[in-house]
């Protein structure tokens, strides 16, 4: 028998498109990639591996991690990637098999230090075209909205963009990203929260202004791929989740935060019923 996903009150996922207005996202569509022309970004998601969050049956798909190459790097190679860093002389070099760098980290890459692990080392970033909004610290902070705000550069560029997520039912928002996808790239299946460590399922919502982002769930190697073919929708981040790849880029946003009380127990009410019919 084929695993299934953890997913919310029964269901692989939540459709939102039937509670939230999504009338404006051809508008945020222009707004987003004419934004996107004109914002530096970022990479992200090339140490997924090391941080052994991806699923199990997908660690060998030669797809390299950017750990695993800085671990194997020469001290030549090490020296070239560290002059890229932010403060290279704070790298202690005789203990530098004890420093990890990259996401989740205090040693966030530079962009130059992506370019040279990408062109020398053959490293994999999923997300090439990484955008914060609305920034968070630490992994584990990205549901509070304390002390945050969206960037001055977010309002000015993506003023509707930054209208519409503030529509949304979140009592607070701890984090709002703009994930892209290049063309023929994937985004590999992994998981953002391990079974069990949480009461609940974290709040989120995620929205592709533009069809054809191919976000999908699979919690085992056999197990058949559910694509999620919603503009807008809530799933849970226990699952193993990507994006598979097409000719052409896809993007999507991807806003943490705290609902409001009421919007949880309607949708509970809504998915229930459906499920009941």
């Amino acid at each position: 028998m084929s695993a299934r996903p953890w997913g919310i009150w029964g269901a692989p996922f939540v459709d939102l498109s039937e509670v939230i207005d999504t009338s404006c996202f051809g508008a945020l569509d222009r707004e987003i990639t004419l934004g996107l022309s004109q914002v530096e970004t970022e990479g992200t998601g090339a140490t997924l591996k090391w941080m052994g969050v991806v699923a199990p049956w997908m660690m060998d798909d030669g797809h390299r991690d950017a750990m695993e190459a800085i671990r194997a790097m020469s001290d030549q190679d090490f020296e070239d990637f560290v002059s890229l860093g932010d403060a290279p002389e704070a790298i202690d070099r005789a203990r530098r098999h004890e420093e990890d760098f990259g996401d989740e980290t205090d040693r966030a890459f530079t962009r130059a230090q992506q370019r040279l692990l990408t062109l020398r080392h053959g490293v994999y970033f999923p997300w090439k075209c990484c955008y914060h909004l609305l920034s968070n610290d630490r992994w584990d902070d990205k549901h509070s909205g304390a002390g945050k705000a969206f960037s001055e550069e977010a309002r000015s560029v993506f003023p509707q963009t930054v209208d519409f997520v503030r529509s949304l039912p979140f009592r607070e928002i701890g984090r709002c990203v703009l994930f892209g996808v290049e063309a023929h790239d994937h985004a590999p299946l992994h998981r953002d929260t391990e079974p069990g460590q949480s009461l609940g399922v974290a709040q989120s919502i995620n929205f592709a202004p533009r069809p054809g982002k191919r976000f999908y769930l699979q919690p085992g190697a056999d197990a058949e791929p559910v694509v999620v073919d919603r503009p807008i929708y809530w799933f849970n981040d226990m699952d193993y989740h990507g994006v598979l790849a097409d000719p052409f880029f896809r993007y999507s946003l991807r806003v943490d935060g705290v609902f409001e009380p009421g919007f949880v127990r309607d949708l509970e009410r809504r998915v229930r019923q459906a499920k009941g019919r």
